[in-house]
């Protein structure tokens, strides 16, 4: 059985995934932040002073992706890479002043995206819960 495309729920997903950065980035640009470098700072402002592996798994990055994402974001000021002191193999990474003000800056990036998506809050978050259930079924039935 084929189907077409608007019938697949991969391509509803995919094409989503795209509009839903493309919302955000008239949202993030007087930031200057791209869509991947909201998400970092949003793992970091919910926990600073973590390891690259802990942000990695939290934002569903591996590594060879999410470095030179932040070293783009140490070379702007937005964060420091260090060793751990405990386990020199580790590298945390921690928000500097700068990093910190902008979440403050960022406060109304939420309810804009909200705000755009026509959905209530209620909405959203349903919408959320169902498309993480789909996404944890997906990884957990992985051979």
């Amino acid at each position: 059985m084929t189907l077409a495309l608007p019938d697949m729920i991969c391509f509803a997903l995919y094409s989503a995934s795209h509009a839903m950065q493309a919302a955000y980035k008239p949202l993030l640009d007087p930031l200057g932040l791209t869509y991947p470098q909201y998400l970092v700072l949003t793992g970091l402002w919910a926990q600073d002073d973590q390891t690259v592996g802990a942000l990695g798994r939290a934002l569903r990055l591996e590594s060879n992706t999410l470095t030179p994402l932040l070293k783009r974001m140490e070379g702007q000021g937005l964060l420091t890479r260090s060793r751990d002191k405990a386990d020199e193999r580790q590298v945390r990474i921690a928000l500097t002043d700068a990093g910190r003000a902008l979440q403050a800056r960022a406060a109304h990036v939420p309810g804009g995206l909200l705000e755009r998506s026509g959905l209530t809050a209620d909405q959203a978050a349903a919408l959320r819960d169902a498309v993480t259930t789909l996404r944890d079924r997906l990884v957990s039935d992985r051979p």
